[in-house]
């Protein structure tokens, strides 16, 4: 009997436009009634609140990769595994010297460079906009990381891009404390070392009295094969790469864009 549902978001609940589908929305609603339903994604708690939102979940969240879980009902960080302020420090020093692209993701908010701005955090700053002041997802740009690293709390993860990207991932200081979760041709995520989204499930589901032979899976990408292969069931979406799929018990019949694939299928597992 499966006990628990562990979503991915983009890619797999998204669809090509960042939204979610009504009949998906339904489906997942009607689930959370009865089994325990959780968002695991490589998102920002604060980039994934409004499709928190619009699912109706209640449960906490598990964020940037399995850095952290996320409770929005008390503001709370359950718990993390983040990067050390010295370890950030010079994490920052390193990615300007090689002249990388860099997000940087603190306690509230999505940082990136006035200098040298990723792309589509443009895209992200203007979806951000689009929202009422009160519901607004945290994104700004900043002149300096080695200031905002000492600012707040916690540091999550960083986004990293560039040409070199291969090159600077396998720096030896970087292969030893962070791991590095490929978003993107020319683009990586580093999280703590240690942090993956199969290890913070296991995690997640011990106090529930949950094991992993009861969890299904959803994902997409490479950073969801460790949960999809942990799983008693993963499943991979049909846009997923050859990899990802082969990782997994189930492919989806069609990509994130038919919203009632993921939904049927879904509805015929857990209804």
């Amino acid at each position: 009997m499966h006990k628990l549902l562990a979503l991915d978001l983009d890619g797999t609940v998204l669809n090509s436009a960042h939204s979610i589908g009504p009949t998906l929305v339904e489906v997942i609603e009607e689930i959370s009634r009865q089994t325990h339903v959780v968002i695991v994604t490589g998102r920002h708690h604060i980039a994934a609140k409004p499709y928190y939102d619009m699912l109706g979940l209640t449960t906490p969240i598990i964020c940037c990769n399995g850095t952290y879980v996320y409770d929005y009902a008390t503001d709370s960080v359950v718990n993390e595994n983040s990067i050390s302020k010295q370890n950030a420090a010079e994490f920052i020093s390193i990615s300007e010297a090689h002249g990388m692209k860099m997000v940087m993701y603190a306690r509230d908010a999505m940082l990136y460079s006035v200098k040298r701005p990723i792309a589509y955090m443009d895209s992200l700053l203007e979806w951000s906009q689009t929202f009422p002041v009160e519901k607004r997802p945290n994104i700004q740009k900043v002149e300096d990381f080695h200031h905002e690293v000492q600012q707040t709390e916690f540091v999550w993860k960083f986004v990293v891009e560039g040409r070199d990207i291969d090159s600077f991932a396998n720096l030896p200081f970087v292969k030893q404390n962070f791991n590095g979760e490929r978003s993107w041709v020319d683009r990586v995520d580093f999280s703590a070392a240690g942090n993956t989204k199969g290890n913070a499930l296991s995690d997640y589901i011990q106090p529930l009295g949950i094991s992993l032979g009861e969890c299904i899976a959803v994902g997409d990408n490479h950073n969801d094969i460790s949960m999809l292969s942990a799983a008693g069931l993963g499943i991979a979406m049909q846009n997923a790469d050859e990899t990802v799929k082969a990782n997994a018990n189930l492919v989806t019949e069609k990509s994130n864009d038919d919203e009632t694939s993921l939904a049927n299928l879904l509805r015929e597992l857990l209804l």
